[in-house]
């Protein structure tokens, strides 16, 4: 998401150089990402990149996400066949690759029926330009929907959802989490940070005068006292923030991989020392004292 925003080319292809060297292999993006927001500046980078050569889009499972667009006309959007198919044409060109692996629904269309959707989605299959379809932003029974519709239609399916998931916002587990693992789709936290509200925020404020900017700073100011908590438990633990939050979306059952999204080679080799990192029961009960979520999965967690 940071490559060409946050983030300049040259920079981007230095960390993905080094995420390949360190194993890291699956890359996700989106049609909208970089700036000027919805021109595709990302996948223009990754193309870039993958043009490089050394047989780098063949290492790389390659995730890209359509909705979202500039156009003002109706199918300029969201989840038309029409769209879906200019879209998908459109992410190839700039990715410099002949398929996606993982072509994911950015939000919930509301508008278009599924049998839409899989019929789009099955003619890219069957033309080899994606091999896979996930999900993102959806509730549980929009996934149980999609996955019964396709059922019906004889399409795929889904294969993994992409959902808003760490210590301070854990809504998830209430249905969106065991739809996952019931219909055995995998699970991909973005922002595993908060945006940065778990990576040490306070002390950063503290030490450096730098203050929470958006996601964090929105949730800051309700959430102080369950952060400081954080950070003094994390500090008892010898780890930095940001690690035991990434640590603890590992030690989900139902987590393929959260999402980082470094701006930088050191945010990216820094993030790597969460996988050194085991969190005993005394560690993961600590953690959810601190950040209840909301009890465990429906109906159980509001009713019997």
């Amino acid at each position: 998401m940071n490559f060409g925003a946050a983030t300049a080319a040259a920079d981007a292809h230095v960390i993905m150089d080094r995420a390949l060297e360190e194993g890291i292999n699956f890359w996700d993006t989106a049609n909208t990402y970089g700036r000027p927001r919805a021109e595709g500046v990302t996948e223009q980078v990754i193309g870039d990149w993958f043009r490089g050569g050394a047989g780098r889009r063949d290492k790389v499972v390659l995730a890209t996400k359509l909705y979202g667009g500039r156009g003002e006309w109706p199918n300029d959007r969201f989840l038309s066949a029409v769209n879906i198919r200019r879209a998908c044409e459109d992410s190839l060109r700039r990715l410099g690759t002949d398929h996606i692996d993982l072509y994911q629904m950015h939000h919930i269309d509301r508008a278009t029926p599924w049998p839409e959707i899989w019929e789009a989605m099955s003619v890219l299959r069957t033309q080899g330009k994606i091999i896979y379809v996930g999900s993102s932003n959806f509730a549980g029974w929009h996934l149980a929907q999609a996955q019964e519709a396709a059922r019906a239609f004889g399409a795929f399916g889904l294969v993994s959802e992409q959902s808003l998931y760490n210590l301070a916002a854990r809504t998830v587990e209430l249905e969106v989490l065991p739809a996952c693992l019931g219909y055995g789709l995998g699970v991909l936290p973005w922002s595993p940070l908060h945006g940065g509200l778990l990576g040490g925020v306070l002390r950063k404020e503290a030490e450096r005068g730098r203050r929470a900017e958006g996601r964090a700073a929105e949730a800051l100011p309700a959430m102080r006292a369950q952060i400081e908590a954080y950070e003094d438990f994390c500090a008892d633990l010898g780890q930095e923030p940001a690690l035991v939050g990434l640590a603890w979306l590992l030690h989900q059952p139902a987590v393929t991989a959260p999402i980082v999204g470094p701006r930088t080679l050191g945010q990216l080799e820094g993030a790597l020392g969460s996988l050194k990192i085991t969190l005993d029961g005394a560690a993961l009960a600590r953690l959810d004292s601190i950040f209840p979520g909301p009890g465990g999965p429906a109906p159980e967690a509001y009713a019997w």
